[in-house]
C-alpha cells in the first residue's frame, strides 16, 4: 500500500515572484481554480501580509475553493500571521504557512537575531497560527545550508507547540541529492516528535536540481512536495508539479507513494499558467513541453510504430495532450458558452461581462471555424480587465506595410469615454500601432516584453500576444489574440495600459 505524496502547489505565491509574474486577483482565481480541478492537495494561494491586493486575492480564493486547502504564507511575527489567519478564514480547509530563517548567514546578517531568539519567535508564531487554524506548517528558511543540530532544535520546539508539516526548503538551490537526502533521513531520525507530522521540502532550482533533490527527499520519507507548474518561481524557479508527479506516477517500482492529482489536467493548467504570465514553456520542457511526445529521429519513429513503448514511458494523452477537442461553434448559444467557461475555469463575474465576452466570442466564430479550449482560453485573457474598467478601448484599425515603405498604423481609440483617432509610423506594422496608442495614452511605461503564441495549429489559428509593461515600479501584462496578429498585439498593448490605469496589479515582488 503506497503512501499518499501530499502536492503543495506554491504557483500563485513563489510562482508569482518571478518578476514580470505578478497576477491580478481575477487571474488568481483561473489559475486556483485550476489547481482544484487537477486535485492539488494544497494551495498556497499568497503571502497575505504582502499587500491589501494579496490578502483580497487570498480571501476570495478561500471563498472559491472547496476541494483543496488554501495556504497563506507568513513570516514569523504576529501581523502577519494574524493576517493570513483572517485571510484564509472563509476556506472549508485552510492553513497557516509560517516560517524564519535557521542558517547561520540568515540569522545574523538578515534577522540580527541569536538562535535562542529564533526559537523563541519560532514558538510563538506557532502559537498564534493555531489561534486561526489546527493546520499550521512551519519552514526553516535556508535548511540547506542550515546546522543539522540546530534545526533538530528548533523543529522538535515547533512540534511541541503544534506545527503538523515541517517544511525544509532548499532556499538557495545549493543541495545535491545524496546530500539533501542524508538531511532529510537525519532529521526524521534525530527529532524526537517527528513522527508527529508530515515532512516537507521546498527546492529551487538554481543548480538545476530541484526536482531531483525533491524526489531525493521523498526517498527518505519526506511526505509533501512544494512545487509550481512549470517550475515557475523566483530566480531559476522551483521544483516543477509535473515532473515529479509525473515521476513519482511512472516509477511506481522506485517510489513508495503516489499522488491524487489528475494527470490529464497538467497540460491544460500548464497552458493557463503560461498565458497568465507570459512566460513560454520551452518546446523540450519535460512533460508539458510541445516536443515532450515527439519523435523526429527514424529509428524512433519506427519503434513507436511498432510498439510505443520502445521509446515512451509515458502516454501523451495521460497527461492531458490532445484532450482539448471542438466545443463551440458559431451557432452555439450563450448558455453553451458560459458552460464550457465554467467547464475549463473561467468565471464571469457579471451578466455585463458576459455579454462582452460573448459577443467577442461571435466575433471569434465568423474568423475561426473550430474554437477549442485554448482559443477560449485566450480570448478571455484581455477579458480579465471588465467592461466598466475599460478606460482604453479599442474601436478599429488599420495597418499597412510595404516593402520599400515605411510601415504605417492608424487607430481609433476611445479613451476616458472620448473617441481619437490617431496615426503613426514605425519600424514595423507592430511598432507602429504602439506608437499609435502611446500617442492618445501617453503612458509613460517601458515595454519589457513583446511574445506571440500560436495558440492552435492551421492557418486561422489565433495569435496570443503578451506585452509586459512597467511603469514607477509596477510591472503588468497585457494579452490580448486574434486572427490578425497585429490587432492581437495592439489588443494586448491596450489591455496592459487597463491593468495599469485600472490599479488592478500589485508591486512586483522584486521591487
Amino acid at each position: 500500500m503506497n503512501d499518499h505524496l501530499i502536492i503543495f502547489d506554491t504557483t500563485l505565491r513563489d510562482g508569482e515572484q518571478s518578476p514580470g509574474a505578478s497576477m491580478t486577483r481575477d487571474e488568481k482565481l483561473r489559475i486556483a481554480r485550476q489547481l482544484e480541478r487537477m486535485r492539488v492537495d494544497v494551495i498556497e494561494a499568497g503571502f497575505p501580509a504582502a499587500s491589501n491586493g494579496d490578502f483580497e486575492s487570498v480571501h476570495a480564493i478561500a471563498e472559491a475553493i472547496k476541494e483543496s486547502t488554501v495556504c497563506g504564507l507568513a513570516r514569523a511575527n504576529e501581523n502577519d500571521i494574524r493576517r493570513a489567519g483572517e485571510a484564509i478564514k472563509p476556506a472549508p480547509l485552510g492553513r497557516v504557512h509560517t516560517f524564519i530563517a535557521t542558517s547561520p548567514i540568515h540569522m545574523e546578517k538578515k534577522l540580527r537575531m541569536s538562535p535562542d531568539q529564533v526559537v523563541e519567535q519560532a514558538i510563538k508564531a506557532i502559537g498564534w497560527a493555531r489561534e486561526y487554524t489546527d493546520d499550521v506548517e512551519f519552514s526553516a528558511e535556508d535548511a540547506g545550508r542550515s546546522e543539522l543540530d540546530f534545526l533538530c532544535r528548533i523543529f522538535e520546539e515547533v512540534i511541541k507547540a503544534g506545527a503538523t508539516t515541517i517544511n525544509v526548503p532548499d532556499t538557495v538551490g545549493y543541495n545535491v541529492p545524496e546530500q539533501f537526502s542524508h538531511t532529510i533521513r537525519q532529521l526524521m531520525e534525530r527529532v524526537p516528535n517527528s513522527d508527529k507530522v508530515i515532512w516537507s521540502v521546498h527546492c529551487h532550482n538554481d543548480l538545476g536540481l530541484a526536482v531531483a533533490n525533491s524526489l531525493a527527499a521523498v526517498m527518505s520519507g519526506a511526505r509533501q512536495v512544494e512545487c509550481t507548474i512549470n517550475g515557475l518561481g523566483e530566480r531559476a524557479g522551483n521544483a516543477a508539479l509535473e515532473e515529479i508527479v509525473m515521476a513519482v506516477r511512472t516509477r511506481r517500482d522506485v517510489f513508495q507513494c503516489d499522488t491524487r492529482i489528475d494527470t490529464t489536467q497538467i497540460v491544460p493548467a500548464s497552458k493557463l499558467v503560461s498565458g497568465v504570465t507570459g512566460f513560454p514553456v520551452q518546446p523540450n520542457k519535460a512533460i508539458v513541453g510541445a516536443n515532450a511526445f515527439s519523435h523526429e529521429s527514424g529509428i524512433h519513429q519506427d519503434g513507436v510504430l511498432k510498439h510505443r513503448e520502445t521509446y515512451e514511458i509515458m502516454r501523451a494523452e495521460d497527461v492531458g495532450w490532445g484532450a482539448n477537442k471542438l466545443v463551440l461553434g458559431k451557432h452555439s448559444g450563450r448558455n453553451a458558452f458560459r458552460t464550457r467557461l465554467q467547464e475549463i475555469g473561467i468565471m464571469v463575474e457579471s451578466e455585463d461581462h458576459l455579454n462582452h465576452a460573448f459577443a467577442r466570442f461571435k466575433e471569434l466564430a465568423d474568423k475561426k471555424h473550430e474554437i477549442f479550449d485554448e482559443d477560449l482560453h485566450a480570448m478571455m485573457s484581455d477579458e480579465i480587465v471588465t467592461p466598466e474598467q475599460e478606460h482604453f478601448r479599442l474601436v478599429s484599425s488599420r495597418f499597412h506595410s510595404e516593402t520599400g515603405e515605411t510601415p504605417e498604423a492608424e487607430i481609433t481609440l476611445v479613451a476616458g469615454g472620448r473617441e481619437t483617432r490617431v496615426s503613426a509610423e514605425g519600424s514595423g506594422p507592430v511598432d507602429a500601432a504602439f506608437k499609435a496608442i502611446e500617442s492618445v495614452a501617453a503612458s509613460g511605461t517601458e515595454l519589457l516584453l513583446y511574445s506571440v503564441n500560436a495558440i492552435t495549429t492551421g492557418t486561422d489559428a489565433q495569435g496570443e500576444v503578451t506585452v509586459r509593461l512597467a511603469k514607477d515600479g509596477k510591472v503588468v501584462n497585457g494579452q490580448g489574440a486574434d486572427t490578425d496578429i497585429i490587432v492581437a498585439s495592439a489588443k494586448a498593448y491596450i489591455n496592459a495600459l487597463n491593468k495599469l490605469h485600472a490599479n488592478t496589479v500589485r508591486l512586483n515582488p522584486q521591487v
